[in-house]
């Protein structure tokens, strides 16, 4: 079974599913091949506010890409220039999407997976999180957009040793390396991510666009900013109707009711 991208809808709450449980979820072709199509499908839906990543069952939130397709798909420079062609355009989808992207780690968080909850916005983890880099183990290159993603956020060093050792790392470990956000018993995992979702998803969309169009372009040098991205972004804001509501319920002592406009 090549296993499938599975997309959800729970009012502003919107779940991108890894079903592949046979293989402890592990990514097919197939599966690259689908997620820019489903965070398109989320990025075309104004109802929903945020995104949440999460693996089926309850072994793995994805173990990486499906190693069974290697030799047929990924040996020799041309095949693996396709093959990374398909995750790079995965994981800019998922970057590129323009609401917040929660991550929802339990289990087995590895390689492919891994690069995957880095392109999230922010990574909650079970406490039976065990996350890895394994590419010094299997001889292949990982892909410059995830070392720069790991590099950034956990620095040089620590992303030196990560893919140096190739060892697995502890939720408790990953949290103090800056991996994960925060980390929950396993059992309070979804019911902590959803609440933590939903109280972003009541907030002005245009606020959080904006902070993340201004986070993306201050991480780049300063000559390749989007200066112009980031003014707009900000513009919009203030000629918004949701800055309008937003000044009204607080001097109305009343919760905002944001629009997205």
């Amino acid at each position: 079974m090549p296993g499938r991208i599975r997309v959800e809808k729970e009012g502003a709450l919107g779940w991108l599913i890894f079903d592949h449980p046979e293989r402890r979820n592990a990514i097919s072709h197939e599966m690259w091949e689908a997620l820019p199509k489903a965070a398109q499908a989320f990025a075309d839906d104004p109802d929903v506010r945020v995104v949440v990543l999460r693996g089926a069952g309850e072994v793995a939130f994805v173990s990486g890409a499906d190693i069974s397709e290697f030799e047929g798909r990924r040996t020799g420079g041309a095949a693996a220039s396709v093959y990374e062609e398909a995750t790079g355009r995965a994981f800019g989808a998922l970057a590129n999407l323009d609401r917040p992207v929660l991550a929802m780690i339990h289990g087995f968080c590895v390689g492919g997976g891994l690069a995957t909850a880095l392109a999230a916005d922010l990574r909650y983890a079970a406490d039976d999180a065990l996350f890895a880099i394994p590419a010094a183990r299997l001889g292949l290159a990982y892909h410059p957009g995830g070392v720069e993603a790991l590099e950034r956020l956990v620095g040089p060093a620590a992303a030196k040793e990560i893919l140096f050792t190739a060892r697995r790392y502890t939720a408790a470990e990953a949290q103090a390396l800056g991996l994960v956000n925060r980390v929950f018993p396993k059992a309070e995992l979804e019911a902590s991510v959803r609440e933590l979702a939903a109280d972003i998803a009541v907030n002005a969309p245009l606020t959080i666009q904006s902070v993340k169009t201004l986070v993306r372009e201050l991480g780049r040098e300063g000559a390749a900013r989007d200066r112009a991205a980031m003014t707009e972004s900000i513009r919009r804001c203030f000629e918004s109707s949701d800055y309008q509501e937003g000044v009204r319920a607080f001097l109305e002592k009343r919760p905002p009711r944001f629009q997205g406009r």
